[in-house]
């Protein structure tokens, strides 16, 4: 709350990490007979995750166009938000609101109804890039929003997963993990507060 951004809350999840590694000490597991993990295109998705994440704010620098900023915008987003869908709501609402993509009013409108439907938060990315003012909006607004902050999480799923199975059987990334939970519900708590609390009850519209 006091200084909302993306390295915020990178900053207090590692924080949470940390400190659950310090604190939650687990003994190691009987070690069995471990599967080797298969690596595959690992390193190709990984790779394109970090390229995305580095190479789009050079690019929509570089090329003056809606739709780059747009993609740009929710694929930052969808890379650094850890911990579940309402977490996302501070950070897409500093990337859309100030540069006037659309209202404030209009994002709590579409915040709203997205409760009202079963799925995922982040489709409500798909409401914004439909509501934009400038275009891209509408059917290809919608969708090149939708794409761009699902993207990161498919990069990093079909690049970690060959992995996940062993990382968890260490200790101390077990124990990181219980800290890293415990600032995920700081965050949604935060979430919760700003901006759905002080826009819809502080102030009603």
């Amino acid at each position: 709350l006091v200084a909302p951004s993306p390295v915020t809350q990178i900053g207090v999840i590692v924080v949470g990490g940390l400190v659950g590694w310090a604190t939650f000490r687990e003994e190691a597991p009987a070690e069995g007979d471990a599967v080797p993990p298969r690596r595959g295109l690992s390193g190709l998705w990984l790779g394109l995750f970090v390229l995305g994440l580095a190479g789009l704010p050079v690019l929509a620098a570089v090329v003056d166009r809606q739709a780059v900023h747009v993609f740009d915008a929710f694929y930052r987003t969808g890379s650094l938000v850890f911990g579940g869908g309402h977490v996302v709501l501070p950070l897409i609402e500093r990337e859309v609101v100030p540069p006037g993509w659309l209202s404030a009013d209009t994002f709590i409108a579409g915040y709203g109804a997205a409760q009202a439907v079963p799925g995922p938060l982040f489709t409500f990315s798909a409401y914004l890039g439909a509501a934009f003012e400038p275009e891209p909006n509408g059917v290809v607004g919608g969708l090149l929003a939708l794409l761009a902050i699902f993207l990161p999480s498919f990069f990093l799923v079909w690049g970690v997963l060959p992995f996940w199975e062993r990382l968890r059987a260490i200790p101390a990334i077990r124990s990181a993990l219980v800290g890293v939970g415990a600032a995920v519900v700081g965050i949604l708590v935060a979430a919760l507060y700003d901006p759905v609390w002080t826009s819809a009850v502080f102030e009603p519209r």
